[in-house]
């Protein structure tokens, strides 16, 4: 039976140079972005969350790594995110997670989801104040007219 492979996302602090670049390919196979802040990477595990640990541990703290996820969400919609902490934000943490009686990792998945919740809120409040403000100086038929053309003229791609 065949391991199954991970695609894996790799957010830098920083872009590679060149010779890191080089270096890093030759100890795994990793596909750059256009700048070297982003690399992907397949990692063959058993678990998704064992092939971000496997990278990990690989890189060996050569890559000035910020965060690696899962490229693809998982059955439930959700992407596993795995981060160093220093060791300091570590202990800071850990206290908080055993204050609020929970483990660590769902402390963490926990106030992620409500950051995430609490920014969706505010981004739909405040859109909602922007069309308000945009209707009250003209009609929804033209709102709508200057919405349409906006965005046939975007390409809705962003840059990484």
């Amino acid at each position: 039976m065949t391991m199954p492979h991970h695609a894996l996302d790799i957010t830098l602090t920083r872009p590679l140079t060149p010779a890191e670049l080089h270096q890093a390919t030759h100890t795994m196979p990793l596909a750059a972005n256009h700048d070297a802040t982003h690399l992907l990477a397949q990692v063959p595990a058993k678990t998704p969350d064992k092939a971000l640990n496997r990278l990990r541990h690989q890189t060996g703290g050569t890559l000035p790594i910020d965060v690696i996820t899962t490229h693809y969400p998982d059955p439930n919609g959700q992407i596993l995110l795995n981060v160093d902490f220093p060791p300091a934000t570590h202990t800071v943490l850990q206290a908080a997670a055993d204050g609020a009686g929970q483990p660590l990792s769902l402390f963490l998945q926990l106030a992620l989801q409500r950051a995430l919740a609490r920014h969706a809120s505010e981004e739909a409040e405040r859109l909602d104040r922007t069309v308000q403000h945009l209707l009250a100086r003209t009609t929804a038929p033209h709102l709508l007219v200057a919405l349409g053309r906006a965005l046939t003229h975007t390409s809705g791609a962003t840059p990484c």
